[in-house]
């Protein structure tokens, strides 16, 4: 099989790429190693709703709840209210990830590409030093794609960039070890996610609620790979669950790593470009990833179209997609890096005095640098280091 370019891994930011792309004649093969696209979902599925608006069109067959803000708890059970449109990237919607994956890939087709399920990548094909395509397994047969450019959109433990020489290895303390249950109980808020914190509850990490309408809500925690143990994650989300909703019923469940690491210093190599989670584009305070993933994709696809076009895809020649997704959100990942790694130091009694501090202020239509500010204000002692993000 020739074409222009493979993307390997089908999520958000692979479908947008590979759709990118096509719309921009390429000939493009998507390949996603599971039978179902968008299965099993690793994620909350929070998402602002104008920053998606901006990239696709909200289709209700994808959304599972629209809310009205976030609700944020100390460990003491102090709480503060934020507006949707203020809370950050992950607040907004809560989608669908099974049927919104599967929109994205079905868009990419429409756009031209070729979609393959149940397709592993294996390695990159290389001729005298040069990226010439993926060797890939597909319904227990060996294949052959050949293409000058790869797109590797493969998750966080990114097969491809290893392939391509990137090194993207992770300390413990940069991942989160997570898991969620997809809990039914009366006690769900379906106008508000929320946001527990407490060192007893999510060490280094935090809990979440994200409500998916009729009382049904994606409960989970991450907590901080140099600080949980095997089967910790589980366990920790089983006793918050038995604590807040006694009467939930789980019926669904997953386990995956999530990282909350400052982004690549190189997302690219000769013939190779990484997207997402594979390249560290996921926001280290929130484990939110899916919007970012969605622009990169977007950057990629249209970069990928003028180098294939220029016949240079060498690193060199895949700089304008270095630029533009730093440009876009680098500066906003490398801070959200530095904010992780001053709070997860904080105890609890720091927590209950941050949130304690401004339970009595009006931060409903503040963002976060904003409500920074005022903690800065009050708690100048305790937040001194982050003095100069917000600024």
């Amino acid at each position: 099989m020739k074409c222009d370019l493979v993307v390997v891994g089908a999520g958000p930011g692979g479908s947008m790429a590979a759709k990118a792309a096509a719309e921009n004649g390429l000939e493009v093969v998507l390949l996603e190693k599971r039978q179902e696209i968008g299965d099993p979902v690793r994620c909350a599925e929070g998402v602002s709703k104008k920053e998606l608006t901006k990239m696709v069109k909200p289709d209700e067959r994808w959304i599972a709840a629209e809310v009205k803000g976030a609700r944020i708890y100390a460990p003491d059970g102090t709480c503060i209210t934020m507006s949707e449109d203020r809370a950050g990237a992950e607040v907004g919607y809560v989608l669908e990830r099974k049927v919104f994956d599967r929109a994205l890939a079905m868009d990419a087709s429409r756009a031209g590409a070729k979609v393959m399920v149940k397709t592993r990548a294996l390695g990159l094909i290389k001729e005298d030093g040069k990226i010439k395509g993926v060797s890939a397994m597909h319904l227990g047969e060996e294949l052959r794609i050949e293409a000058p450019l790869v797109i590797g959109a493969d998750g966080v433990e990114s097969k491809v960039g290893r392939w391509a020489g990137i090194s993207g290895a992770l300390k413990l303390k940069d991942i989160e070890s997570c898991a969620q249950f997809i809990v039914q109980d009366p006690k769900v808020d379906d106008e508000y996610c929320e946001f527990f914190f407490g060192n007893d509850l999510a060490p280094g990490g935090y809990v979440w609620v994200f409500p998916k309408g009729k009382k049904l809500a994606n409960v989970g925690l991450g907590i901080q790979g140099s600080r949980c143990g095997p089967g910790e994650a589980v366990k920790h989300l089983q006793g918050f669950v038995e604590s807040c909703f006694p009467k939930g019923k789980i019926v669904e469940m997953v386990v995956g790593g999530d990282p909350c690491a400052p982004p690549l210093k190189s997302a690219t190599a000769d013939g190779v470009m990484l997207v997402g989670d594979a390249a560290r584009q996921t926001d280290a305070i929130t484990g939110g990833g899916i919007l970012n993933a969605m622009k990169a994709g977007l950057i990629a696809g249209e970069v990928a179209a003028r180098a294939v076009s220029s016949g240079d895809v060498s690193k060199a020649g895949l700089k304008e997609y270095e630029d533009r997704w730093r440009a876009e959100m680098g500066r906003h990942l490398e801070r959200s890096y530095e904010y992780k790694e001053f709070f997860v130091k904080l105890t609890d009694a720091d927590l209950n005095q941050l949130l304690g501090s401004i339970k009595n202020e009006d931060i409903s239509k503040m963002d976060l640098k904003g409500m920074l500010r005022v903690l800065m204000k009050l708690n100048p002692k305790l937040l001194w280091d982050l003095r100069h993000l917000v600024v």
